[in-house]
């Protein structure tokens, strides 16, 4: 009996002793893990300390970023679809463009460089001044002859003389880096230009679309316009080929085209000109096609008597209220008609709107 209590007493014993231990043990544990100077492993790994920020800047905290991601992911797709339209692309692509410099060999042979593209612009020809804003660039345009009146903006634009007369000292105080004249100016003229010292390019006129496609082309290079001066021409030589079909195989009534009349004679397109080119294209037979130069006269125009005439409001009137006029078939039985000289005689983009008003008037129907 006293071996059992002894043995009792002595677990008893080793047990206190165990459970003294183990709260010894974990107190000490305890008390190192509240310790501040050795911080948590755990909040080590998700935490920064202020004073090593700077130092610990270029290490992503990876559970932040992936967090601030998710965050965004929610925001796009809680967004609603954008439905702005892209903006235009006003820009050309490099080969639409005019690589400066240049060298253009004008009208007369002269070979210009320019350096750059011209800002400044003086346009002494309503043909040039025509394909100038036909290409855009009508902003360039500083000063016109007296004679370019069309498209209407012309009008805010400074005069500087007129065909053959320039003022020099309104043009020197213009200051363009470039002229565009017509090469049917004589050598003084030419010359008093050439001794401003400013780039000049003399423009010829031509006798077919082909020519002044040429020039619409040349002009386009000069102003960085290629793209818009392709543009133009497709449109034209699309109006001429309209007006060639639509006029095929229709039997040509004889016509006259007035360009002069009154005390000082008269004048019309004869064979070897644009017009007169124009009006064969349009379906018509000219009447002074075999003739040279633009004289003509009331005898021969009796004579021939057409079936159709053409002229300015100025001219057609004048035919219907002037004797040996009035009595000429045409005018008699009303075919006489009236069209703008300018889509003629202006070598420009409007030529081709030109030619399809001809054959409108010699084929009623046909367009």
């Amino acid at each position: 009996m006293k071996r059992k209590i002894a043995l009792l007493l002595t677990v008893v014993v080793l047990c206190a002793a165990f459970i003294v231990a183990f709260s010894v043990w974990r107190n000490n544990r305890a008390t190192e893990s509240s310790d501040p100077g050795k911080p948590d492993e755990t909040s080590a790994a998700t935490s920064q300390s202020p004073d090593n920020g700077e130092a610990d800047s270029g290490r992503p905290d990876n559970t932040s970023e992936a967090a601030t991601q998710a965050q965004e992911n929610d925001k796009n797709t809680n967004q609603p679809a954008d439905t702005t339209e892209p903006k235009e692309n006003n820009s050309k692509p490099d080969d639409e463009n005019t690589n400066y410099p240049i060298d253009i060999t004008d009208s007369k042979g002269r070979t210009i460089k320019l350096d750059n593209e011209p800002e400044r612009i003086i346009s002494i020809g309503p043909d040039i001044t025509e394909i100038i804003f036909a290409l855009g660039k009508g902003d360039k345009l500083v000063g016109r002859s007296a004679f370019c009146d069309y498209p209407p903006e012309t009008q805010d634009i400074t005069v500087v003389g007129d065909f053959y007369e320039w003022n020099l000292e309104t043009i020197v105080s213009l200051e363009p880096d470039l002229i565009f004249a017509s090469a049917m100016n004589t050598e003084e003229n030419e010359k008093k230009l050439m001794d401003l010292g400013i780039n000049i390019i003399f423009i010829n006129q031509t006798e077919s679309f082909e020519g002044v496609y040429e020039t619409i082309g040349i002009i386009g290079k000069v102003l960085n316009a290629e793209a818009e001066s392709t543009a133009v021409i497709n449109r034209m030589n699309e109006d001429v080929e309209k007006a060639k079909e639509a006029v095929k195989g229709l039997d040509r009534p004889s016509v006259y085209y007035i360009v002069g009349f009154g005390e000082y004679g008269d004048y019309t397109a004869t064979g070897e000109t644009f017009i007169a080119k124009m009006l064969d294209t349009a379906g018509g037979a000219n009447i002074a096609a075999d003739i040279t130069g633009w004289i003509y006269s009331l005898e021969k125009l009796m004579e021939q008597d057409p079936d159709i005439i053409i002229g300015s409001d100025e001219a057609v009137k004048y035919f219907q209220e002037t004797s040996g006029y009035k009595e000429l078939t045409a005018v008699k039985e009303g075919r006489i008609y009236t069209i703008d000289p300018d889509l003629l005689d202006i070598q420009g983009p409007r030529l081709s709107d030109g030619l399809l008003e001809l054959a409108k008037i010699l084929h009623p129907g046909s367009l």
